[in-house]
C-alpha cells in the first residue's frame, strides 16, 4: 500500500520520511491540497529505477533492430563476441 502524506510532512516529519524511504525502501507520495504533487525516494531507489528504464529502452531498441533485420545470432556466438570485446577492453 503506498505511503501517502501531506507535503507539510516533508518539513515537519523529515526524519520519519527519510527512515521510510531508506529502511523500508518505499517511496513516499506527497500531496498538496489533496492532490498528488511529489514522490520522495532514496537515491538507491532512484538509481535502480533509472537502470530499469535504461534496460527497457535498450530492449526496445533491440526489438526494433530485430524487426528491421533478418540477421539472427545464437547465444554461443553472442557470448563469444562479448568475451572478445571484454578481453580487448582489458588490454
Amino acid at each position: 500500500m503506498p505511503n501517502i502524506r501531506p507535503i507539510s510532512d516533508l518539513r515537519n516529519r523529515f526524519a520519519e520520511i527519510s527512515k521510510i524511504v531508506h529502511e523500508d525502501r518505499e517511496p513516499v507520495f506527497l500531496t498538496k491540497n489533496g492532490r498528488g504533487d511529489m514522490v520522495v525516494m532514496s537515491i538507491e531507489q532512484y538509481d535502480r529505477m533509472r537502470a530499469d528504464a535504461e534496460i527497457y529502452v535498450k530492449l526496445k531498441e533491440a526489438e526494433f533492430e530485430a524487426r528491421a533485420s533478418d540477421a539472427r545470432y545464437g547465444h554461443a556466438e553472442v557470448f563469444d563476441k562479448l568475451r572478445e570485446q571484454l578481453t580487448n577492453e582489458e588490454v
